[in-house]
């Protein structure tokens, strides 16, 4: 039977994958014990990112029966990266503040289960924040440790920028480094990376800006002397912790056993909620946004033309956070954002089909000099995985976005833009199998539309 991307990446019923590459050094620690009670789990984002990454992730989970309330995602409250570790920057965090806030998650998750260790899983620079508090106190609460693409080595491994901590010379990595073994004794560590396809773990530096330079790194940059380490193939940066793939292996090292299945079980009814976060002088960080108007509707799959009213209609308070709304597992939706100093936001998805209380929103960014003779823009996102030519097929309003480019994947966005006679008109997204349909909303009015695809 040929499989279709789409029966992969929702991994229709119990699908099995190919089997990892494995790679163990010498000095690996044994593997967990056997089929017991999985650990609470704390999943952590990486550089600029969000718990909203994680949402497939914890439906998979939950479809194989680990309780909601026993697993947490973090928002790290400023989660980009400082220029210079050692020097405070606006709306930026340090590899300190990181491991403080990752600290005090960890003593949550732990106070509210009840239980004396947790496992932690976290997606590129997550690792890093695992890593420091693993070494620096915390290796007791934890029993897991499972990195996904984090640059363990470095982004880059050079000269320049001494104290950025994604270079591997840099005094944070190579504190962390240190000794014949990488990896912290009593916690059992896992990484998983891709084959090739990961843009932060290249020899060349055309991908930080610098083409032709040698970084000091390679593909095996996420490896840990001491650790597990799994190669996922042809899987990208963000793929390597968010394709149903990379959850088979996360699932099975935790739990010491096969998932039973890797579809998400969908529910009879679905509530969803989540936060408003906003982009202050231009950096993402995951505050919260209050006085910000979300309303959701149901949507024509075939048009994105609404059907009916709004099915929720709020506004954030001081803790910025909306819901909950009842909706249908089958219903596709539009979210329609109205937050202070930014333009209004109408993210199209595709159905949920379990209840989430991490469906982060953010506005999209400011129309910009390039948008001046849009009559309206059309974004689209694939925030787990970025798109890449010719593995995959991309599609926006039935051509090639000029922005996806083939090679390594290095783009998560697609932009379109409209002349002002096409405004109203419905606008296909298709990512190999999954479609979303957006509607083209006037820019004259400040309002950008976003095809947001789960996969």
């Amino acid at each position: 039977m040929k499989l279709s991307r789409r029966m992969i990446l929702q991994g229709a019923g119990s699908l099995p994958f190919a089997v990892a590459s494995l790679r163990t050094g010498a000095l690996a620690q044994p593997s967990p014990a056997g089929p017991g009670e999985v650990p609470p789990t704390l999943f952590v984002q990486g550089n600029g990112d969000y718990d909203a990454l994680w949402m497939t992730t914890l439906w998979r989970m939950e479809s194989n029966g680990i309780a909601r309330d026993r697993m947490a995602a973090i928002n790290f409250t400023d989660p980009n990266a400082r220029s210079d570790d050692k020097v405070e920057q606006a709306g930026r965090s340090s590899t300190e503040d990181q491991r403080r806030e990752l600290a005090a998650a960890i003593a949550e998750l732990k106070r509210r289960t009840g239980a004396a260790r947790v496992a932690l899983v976290g997606s590129s620079r997550g690792g890093y924040a695992i890593r420091n508090a693993i070494k620096n106190g915390g290796a007791g609460d934890v029993s897991h440790a499972v990195l996904c693409g984090t640059p363990n080595h470095g982004v880059f491994a050079t000269d320049d920028q001494p104290n950025s901590e994604f270079n591997g010379r840099g005094a944070f990595l190579r504190s962390l480094n240190d000794g014949e073994s990488e990896v912290t004794p009593g916690v059992a560590f896992l990484t998983l990376r891709s084959d090739g396809m990961d843009k932060y773990a290249q020899a060349d530096g055309r991908f930080i800006g610098k083409p032709g330079t040698p970084t000091g790194v390679s593909v095996e940059g996420p490896e840990l002397k001491g650790a597990t380490n799994l190669v996922l193939g042809a899987l990208d940066h963000r793929e390597v912790a968010f394709h149903p793939r990379a959850f088979r292996e996360i699932y099975k090292f935790i739990a010491g056993r096969e998932p039973a299945r890797i579809a998400i079980a969908p529910e009879q009814s679905v509530r969803l909620s989540g936060l408003v976060t906003g982009t202050p002088g231009g950096v993402s960080t995951n505050r919260p946004v209050a006085g910000a108007t979300v309303d959701v509707f149901r949507v024509d799959p075939e048009t994105g033309e609404r059907k009916g009213s709004a099915v929720y209609s709020a506004k954030t308070g001081a803790d910025g956070r909306w819901g909950p709304a009842q909706v249908e597992p089958s219903w596709s939706l539009e979210f329609a954002l109205a937050a202070p100093d930014a333009p209004t936001t109408h993210i199209y998805r595709s159905p949920f089909p379990r209840s989430s209380d991490v469906v982060h929103l953010r506005a999209a960014r400011p129309l910009g000099p390039a948008d001046k003779d849009a009559g309206a823009v059309v974004i689209m996102s694939r925030p787990r995985g970025y798109f890449g030519l010719p593995r995959d097929v991309v599609l926006l309003d039935g051509k090639e976005p000029s922005d996806v480019k083939s090679g390594v994947p290095t783009d998560s966005t697609a932009t379109l833009r409209l002349s002002a006679g096409e405004v109203g008109r419905n606008i296909v997204a298709q990512f190999s199998e999954e479609r979303i349909v957006a509607r083209a909303w006037p820019a004259s009015e400040n309002r950008i539309a976003i095809a947001e695809l789960t996969y």
